[in-house]
């Protein structure tokens, strides 16, 4: 069964292949992740206790616990939508050092955001605990909620640091490649040169038919004395 000629092209579309992308997809999750960790908290956050009409965090009225998550997921949720448009425009960065500054930049931070999400669920479990029970009668299941999606990004957060340390290594460019090359073919250039010149050597040892025609003659040959010319008396 084949796909209508205009659903293909929807498949191999340049859009289509960006959301296909593992960075994209864990991006994508980070930032709905983040959505409801601050907006859980943003919306039944803030409650009042059955004998007051004042409004208290339901994380044990700890107002500190609440908006750490609230901030935290807000600009976490900010770094998903600012990373996915550059991701978008990743193609048309012609530079390779703006490029690789990119993606040290986008490692760099999400080790940064899987620390402060861990640090996050530690703190918002604690003051979960602590909180006692029955004290609000609603926004419980939007503080579990916060506590869940923040332990779910840790995770998330961890495999995007991961694909832009790979996509950092893969994309380093290596300097000086061609001449380390060029370099290694002249050493090899070089160390077989004595061996092709020892064959055009001639041969002077005692296995040599000269030598051995020298050490037979009965009358070595006598060295040659320069002689003096005389000039005439003009």
């Amino acid at each position: 069964m084949h796909l209508p000629e205009s659903l293909q092209d929807l498949a191999n579309s340049e859009a289509v292949r960006f959301l296909k992308k593992p960075k994209t997809i864990t991006r994508i999750f980070a930032g709905v992740f983040s959505l409801i960790i601050f907006s859980s908290l943003l919306t039944d956050g803030y409650q009042n206790k059955t004998d007051t009409s004042q409004l208290h965090c339901v994380l044990n009225s700890n107002n500190a616990a609440c908006g750490f998550a609230i901030g935290a997921g807000f600009l976490a949720f900010l770094n998903c939508l600012a990373f996915l448009a550059l991701d978008a425009h990743e193609n048309r960065i012609t530079s390779a050092h703006l490029k690789m500054t990119f993606q040290l930049l986008d490692m760099i931070l999400a080790v940064l955001w899987a620390l402060v999400w861990f640090v996050g669920f530690c703190f918002l479990t604690n003051q979960r605990h602590r909180s006692p029970r029955r004290e609000f009668l609603l926004g419980n299941h939007s503080a579990n909620a916060t506590i869940a999606f923040a332990f779910f990004s840790i995770f998330v957060w961890i495999i995007q640091a991961y694909l832009a340390f790979r996509n950092l290594r893969n994309d380093i460019p290596v300097p000086y490649k061609r001449s380390l090359d060029e370099g290694g073919m002249v050493l090899n250039t070089l160390s077989r040169l004595p061996a092709a010149s020892s064959i055009n050597m001639p041969n002077t040892g005692p296995n040599s038919p000269s030598y051995t025609s020298s050490a037979l003659s009965p009358h070595p040959a006598a060295p040659k004395t320069p002689r003096l010319a005389m000039m005439p008396d003009s």
